[in-house]
């Protein structure tokens, strides 16, 4: 690092922006290792996938036409008259998917090697804010194309959201713009997906990287009563190197896929048509939406709807607080509780989706 200050032009952003810090932080920055130490890995490609969206996204947003009449037919456009347009779509996709993907693996990781102690109870909650953030992504996104699959999700989607006691029909209408989905629920997702949503998870992500630079990465407990002294390497350049060895291989796979599986655009929405048979939602909500199909219809006087939203609500709840409920104070039982209910968790999500996709 001594070497590089040398530079010229790096002196002179020194002087000007103050770039101590930083560089002290490189420095000084170690990361442990250990036999869990993959999992680290995760935080960075979600992260880099996130960038990947962002900078997709604005070159979609360059051609796209957020209305009814023109959305479907800008999105066309790309896929057949721009240079590159449907692989620029393709990546945007596939990205999507991928980050979604790594952000359950590395949310997970962080749940099950209980990286959530303090002094990182705030990094594990905004963590969890922004997995809400990127799943509100992915609902507000999947409805911009204007196609027929689309429609008739958004549609199912925003009637779950109606189900909600109280305030259902508030959140169908907000959702919505209206009582049905209509050009005006296309042009309110859009204002989501490209204005409130990056705005709240620019702030979120920057409050998360902030925290996780000032508390570290977190040890295991089962590695903390094996050694007092765990080794560590330096972030810059060792972590950092490793770390982009593996954005580059999630870029090649992003290329492969969007070449070689393009995202396929479908039929052009109509809102008079009728549904089409065995409409579900993407993967990462369909183990909700397969959980709320194989509720019977009233479970003693509830709605069984209802009562499976408010399930999954509460839930969401119980995920945001895990580190004030899994306190430091009542550790050995209460830990392997916490470790089985994890478990149990990922074991069911992923055995809804599976049912979800062969039923």
């Amino acid at each position: 690092m001594e070497a590089i200050t040398k530079h010229g032009w790096l002196t002179w952003l020194n002087d000007r922006l103050g770039l101590d810090p930083l560089i002290e932080l490189a420095r000084e920055k170690e990361v442990p290792i250990h036999r869990h130490t993959i999992w680290y890995y995760f935080g960075g490609m979600t992260l880099f996938l996130f960038i990947v969206q962002v900078t997709t996204g604005a070159l979609l947003l360059l051609y796209y036409r957020p209305s009814a009449e023109t959305a479907f037919e800008s999105v066309q456009f790309i896929m057949t008259e721009v240079s590159f347009g449907w692989l620029v779509r393709s990546i945007h996709s596939w990205s999507a998917n991928l980050m979604i993907a790594m952000l359950f693996v590395h949310m997970f990781s962080v749940y099950l090697l209980k990286a959530y102690r303090p002094p990182r109870e705030l990094t594990w909650v905004t963590g969890v804010l922004l997995f809400f953030i990127v799943l509100a992504f992915g609902f507000s996104g999947y409805l911009l194309p204007w196609n027929k699959l689309a429609f008739f999700a958004t549609k199912v989607g925003t009637e779950i959201a109606g189900v909600v006691p109280v305030i259902g029909h508030f959140l169908l209408r907000f959702l919505r713009g209206g009582d049905e989905v209509t050009g005006g629920t296309l042009t309110r997702f859009f204002g989501f997906h490209v204005a409130i949503l990056p705005a709240l998870a620019t702030f979120i992500l920057t409050v998360h990287v902030w925290l996780v630079q000032r508390h570290g990465m977190s040890v295991p407990p089962s590695v903390e009563r094996q050694t007092q002294n765990v080794k560590t390497m330096k972030f810059f350049p060792n972590f950092l190197l490793r770390d982009a060895m593996g954005w580059l291989i999630a870029l090649g796979a992003l290329a492969a896929l969007a070449a070689l599986f393009p995202w396929e655009l479908g039929e052009k929405a109509d809102p008079f048509a009728p549904a089409p048979a065995g409409i579900k939602p993407e993967w990462y909500f369909l183990f909700m939406f397969q959980t709320l199909r194989l509720l019977p219809s009233h479970i003693l006087f509830i709605e069984g709807e209802v009562l499976g939203v408010l399930v999954f609500g509460l839930g969401a709840v119980f995920w945001l607080l895990v580190p004030f409920l899994d306190k430091e104070s009542i550790r050995g039982q209460r830990e392997r509780v916490f470790t089985f209910i994890g478990v149990v968790i990922l074991l069911y999500i992923a055995a809804m989706t599976i049912v979800g996709y062969l039923s």
